[in-house]
């Protein structure tokens, strides 16, 4: 059967039941305009529920007073619900996006309607989920509504992402752009950084990063490497320059030899466009690229990874400031322990070591208290600041205490160490 045409994006409301469980594609793929529909008729509903990891540019559905009729209910947080979870008006559920398809998959967690942007169909039916994978595929096979805006400007993706156009329920044509994020600019922090982790990496490696200035930084540090291979929850533009100078192959890999894995990507129009009906790069679900097993296998695995705080026994805090929650659990332990456990894999946490300008100092003496343990101790391996490397596997607290303390900031070390002996009884 033809999917219904909406003749406007706020028709959309017309398809959603009361208390529905809604999920919504997500990253650079959100589905904006119908979002913005359902935000100009949402008061005509009660009790929706609104499931999403980022989201970008939801501005109109971001407003508190907007709580009975439609709740956030976050598995990462985003610049735009970070306030409403802050202050009670959505929520946050922490969990690794490993699980989130098998959450939908296994009954766990009901979705009514889905709410997804595509690419237009093809000559065989097909369209695609485009440039964000995710758990969305999942959650459309559990939903018994399909609601899909149709935009020529999303790219024609391979792997998990094709979805028959006869099993959409609705649709919704029109061209709109896609969110942009250029390359960040890199400072002289996170330049040495960068240099630090890739001291790291080996000719052969196989990488899982990020967005934003670090990752950037670490790639642009790569341009001597040769055959490294990319298994990642995400990319973004800091690849393209070496793919086109021939050091990213991923001729060495063990899983996908000669394909750029993912789950989404996030980044520039170039990026987009590199992507478009590229068959060496293949958009997985999210099950499978972040399953550790799957990521286990490929050999020299590097796992690149940022947190917002590091105690003095390896404790990495990556999704709340205290008890604030700032972002979410992600994939990083996922790759943090996959990457562990690859033949020849390191594990690395990059961050710079300081925050507030300089004010605060990115390895403590114990957390904040509230703040969420994303990477335990027992699965950090290696901390990177502009200082230097700290390898904390197989190292005692002791040990761990005088190597994080080597490479904080100068101006907290003398802190950190008098910490180290009152609190936890080590001269460092």
């Amino acid at each position: 059967m033809s999917p219904r045409l909406l003749n406007r994006p706020a028709d959309v409301v017309e398809l959603l039941p009361d208390h529905g469980w809604l999920w919504t594609q997500s990253m650079a793929a959100t589905p904006r305009i119908l979002l913005n529909g359902l935000a100009e008729r949402v008061r005509e509903r009660r009790g929706l529920r609104l499931m999403q990891l980022h989201t970008e540019r939801m501005q109109s559905l971001a407003r508190a007073e907007l709580a009975p009729h439609l709740r956030h209910h976050c598995f990462f947080v985003g610049a735009q619900t970070r306030p409403l979870v802050q202050q009670g008006h959505a929520d946050y559920v922490p969990m690794f996006l490993s699980e989130l398809p098998l959450l939908f998959r296994r009954g766990e967690q009901p979705v009514d309607v889905a709410l997804i942007q595509v690419s237009p169909p093809d000559r065989h039916g097909l369209c695609t989920l485009g440039i964000s994978v995710e758990a969305t595929k999942a959650a459309c096979e559990r939903a018994s509504t399909i609601i899909a805006h149709i935009n020529p400007r999303m790219p024609r993706t391979h792997g998990d992402s094709f979805i028959r156009y006869d099993d959409l329920t609705a649709i919704y044509e029109a061209s709109d752009d896609l969110p942009l994020h250029e390359t960040a600019v890199a400072d002289a922090v996170n330049n040495a950084i960068g240099q630090h982790v890739a001291s790291l990496i080996v000719d052969g490696a196989c990488l899982q990063m990020g967005i934003g200035a670090i990752p950037d930084a670490v790639l642009a540090c790569l341009g001597n490497h040769r055959d490294l291979g990319v298994h990642s929850e995400m990319f973004s533009d800091g690849v393209l320059e070496l793919v086109a100078r021939g050091v990213i192959t991923n001729s060495r890999k063990q899983v996908h030899p000669g394909k750029l894995v993912a789950t989404f990507v996030m980044g520039s129009q170039r990026l987009y466009d590199f992507v478009d009906d590229n068959p060496v790069v293949v958009l997985l679900e999210a099950d499978y690229v972040n399953d550790t097993r799957t990521i286990r296998r490929n050999h020299n695995v590097v796992a690149i990874n940022s947190a917002l705080q590091v105690d003095l026994t390896g404790q990495i805090c990556a999704d709340s400031i205290g008890t604030k929650i700032y972002s979410g659990v992600g994939g990083q332990m996922d790759f943090m322990r996959g990457a562990a456990l690859s033949d020849g894999g390191k594990a690395i946490i990059a961050l710079p070591s300081t925050a507030a300008g300089g004010a605060v100092s990115r390895i403590a003496p114990v957390l904040t208290v509230g703040a969420g343990v994303v990477t335990t101790r027992a699965h950090a391996q290696y901390v990177v600041t502009e200082f230097g490397i700290a390898d904390l596997r197989g190292k005692s607290l002791r040990e761990r205490a005088s190597a994080l303390i080597a490479i904080a900031h100068p101006a907290f070390r003398d802190t950190l160490q008098q910490a180290a002996a009152a609190q936890w009884q080590l001269s460092c």
